[in-house]
């Protein structure tokens, strides 16, 4: 199990974070999707035989938000 934090832009409010947590945590391997606003951060716990980081990232990335 890995745990990474990511450092995202654009998010604003809860329905940013409910579109992160419900698209990242559909991903195959993802175990638990953590959204700090006021941080702008990301928390994510994945396996990485599973899911890769930058699928990860893709995903945040598809949902309109910047991963830095």
């Amino acid at each position: 199990m890995e745990r990474k934090v990511l450092k995202v832009e654009g998010m604003s409010c809860s329905h940013c974070e409910n579109a992160i947590k419900k698209s990242v945590g559909a991903l195959d391997g993802v175990n638990a999707v953590t959204v700090d606003l006021e941080g702008k951060t990301v928390t994510v716990e994945y396996e990485s035989s599973k899911v890769s980081l930058d699928r990860i990232k893709s995903e945040i990335e598809d949902q309109g938000y910047d991963v830095e």
